[in-house]
């Protein structure tokens, strides 16, 4: 790396540092890089870090927001080359399509599909991780007649893929102020079977006004979808199409702090036969965000075991009999959940916690448990 390079690179990690949310730090990622890694279009994604879908918020540079749905979907149900799935698990998790396809792109279902009539020829994709955990996506492009995407290019961008995931972890963390009171209706949005919109209640335009901003594509009922919704149904599509059972699942949070869940199936007639697309987005549950929360504050497994424990006011015997730890092993995990959370008390680890981020939770009962005392 080049001496301007190495500048460039920490004044891109310094100005990450101090980007107020998530989508901020994405737009400033991405206008830095491009003067390190010049490329003609892009996009930014924030994923699920439990399951690696694409959640909100989303950056897109000079590509338009039909153009984002449409490579989610080549992606998900078509392409074989270049996965995000596989580079998740690559010792470099930053690879370009040319390099993947040994030179012959024409291999690749997205340059046919996606690329190739957009007069585009090149991608260079990463995958934001910290250890095993994603947390983003960057897809950047070259438009056709210019060089690929290099392996020096790809180096590059992995010198950045760990400090850029461990910001975006850091946004799950509580806000400085309370989170919105909660909505309790779920929102439901229906799909045909090629994705256009059939149907929509109120509920589910109430959370759409509450999140960020994000490429929406238009609907025939006159409502732009953003297209992390649009991927969360094809997900679902895909998995039935690999008969799979189950559901497409993300996590995401609105503006206003509260965290929600966005989970997409397949409805089929009588005899089988594929139907429509339910979207369902409703409030999450304590369960589906302490993981996240966790990660955030860089807690172990198991001293998110031990703090769910405290929070159901269990004694250390109590946890210790019930995780099958020495009393003396509860008491390390503590004491490591009191550092990491940056408090002194088991009241504020559940303070800090379970209550400032979900309190409204709390209130419904969902594995409230109680703030415990003594020891």
């Amino acid at each position: 790396m080049t001496g301007r390079a190495a500048r460039e690179r920490e004044g891109l990690l310094s100005g990450v540092a101090r980007a107020a949310d998530a989508a901020r730090m994405l737009a400033l990622a991405a206008e830095k890089l491009q003067r390190l890694v010049p490329h003609d279009a892009g996009v930014w994604r924030v994923t699920d870090p439990v399951n690696g879908m694409m959640t909100a918020p989303v950056h897109a540079e000079n590509i338009d927001e039909a153009e984002c749905a449409a490579y989610w979907q080549c992606e998900l149900l078509d392409e074989q080359i270049n996965l995000f799935r596989d580079l998740a698990r690559a010792p470099l998790p930053v690879s370009g399509l040319w390099e993947s396809a040994q030179g012959q792109p024409t291999r690749s279902a997205l340059y046919y599909d996606f690329l190739r009539p957009r007069g585009m020829q090149d991608e260079l994709r990463a995958v934001l991780r910290v250890g095993s955990t994603t947390h983003g996506y960057i897809s950047l492009f070259r438009e056709r007649g210019r060089t690929p995407f290099t392996a020096a290019d790809s180096r590059f961008v992995g010198t950045l893929v760990t400090p850029l995931a461990r910001r975006l972890r850091a946004f799950q963390l509580p806000l400085d102020r309370p989170a919105a009171p909660r909505a309790d209706q779920p929102g439901l949005l229906l799909f045909d079977t090629e994705g256009s919109l059939v149907s929509v209640n109120e509920a589910a335009l109430g959370y759409l006004n509450d999140l960020p901003d994000v490429p929406t594509t238009p609907s025939g009922l006159g409502y732009r979808i953003p297209v992390w919704i649009h991927s969360t149904a094809m997900q679902a599509r895909a998995m039935a199409r690999a008969g799979e059972r189950g559901e497409a699942r993300i996590r995401l949070r609105t503006t206003a702090g509260q965290w929600l869940i966005c989970h997409a199936s397949c409805l089929r007639s009588a005899d089988g036969t594929l139907q429509s697309f339910a979207v369902v987005i409703e409030p999450a549950g304590l369960a589906e965000i302490m993981p996240l929360v966790a990660g955030a504050y860089e807690m172990s497994v198991r001293e998110l075991e031990v703090t769910r424990c405290v929070a159901r006011g269990m004694s250390t015997e109590a946890i210790a009999r019930k995780l099958y730890l020495s009393p003396h092993t509860v008491r390390d995990h503590i004491k490591a959940a009191f550092e990491k959370v940056g408090v002194t008390s088991r009241g504020e680890l559940v303070g800090k916690l379970f209550i400032e981020h979900c309190a409204p939770l709390a209130e419904g009962g969902a594995d409230s448990g109680a703030v415990p005392g003594g020891d």
